[in-house]
């Protein structure tokens, strides 16, 4: 049976708002690989006692162990967004536009078919507001992606209209075609149809 949730929340997860900066700060050192994990931990653990003295708030330090999990999974989601970083811009390469609109206008309906299957599956037990908040989020970004699609298209196809005309018109001359001609060329590589 697949795990439901996201599990236990570890001790960093736990520490209050107060301590948020401190935690990216400690993220942000364990991405730039110039430390120790150790050097880090101990400058993140200062950090944290300095919050609870100076907010006079009581919370539990997170454990070097805790830590190193915090930082294995981070390590492990940063390899991930790189892979898929990669792989997206492999793609891009050997995609052209009309390609890509069509990957796009693809990916954008198959969000909104699991937007409408997660709202069917959690008809009974209802959806928090922090959840249609993201799933609204996710179908805002699809429609922009729609529409930035749709725009490079339009931005494509006016550079060949403006090249393709440039390219006949030279021709044209090299070859003394009559205006009348040279416009019957361009409307047929442009496929317009007269």
């Amino acid at each position: 049976m697949a795990k439901r949730g996201r599990g236990r929340l570890s001790n960093i997860d736990l520490l209050p708002a107060e301590c948020d900066d401190v935690v990216a700060w400690a993220a942000q050192e364990l991405a730039m690989r110039k430390r120790t994990q150790t050097e880090i931990y101990t400058e993140f653990r200062d950090r944290l006692l300095a919050i609870q003295s100076e907010y006079e708030i009581s919370f539990e330090i997170p454990s070097f162990t805790a830590f190193n999990r915090y930082s294995v999974n981070l390590a492990r989601m940063t390899k991930r967004i790189q892979e898929t970083r990669e792989i997206a811009a492999t793609i891009a390469q050997r995609i052209d536009a009309e390609a890509s609109d069509e990957l796009t206008l693809i990916t954008a309906e198959a969000i909104k078919m699991l937007i409408y299957e997660l709202l069917q599956a959690t008809e009974d037990g209802g959806l928090d507001p922090k959840g249609a908040m993201q799933l609204a989020n996710a179908l805002r970004s699809a429609v922009q992606a729609q529409s930035v699609s749709s725009a490079r298209r339009q931005k494509v196809e006016a550079d060949f209209a403006d090249k393709a005309k440039q390219a006949v018109q030279t021709v044209a001359k090299a070859r003394g075609l009559s205006d009348e001609a040279a416009g019957e060329i361009l409307d047929k590589l442009l496929g317009v149809n007269t």
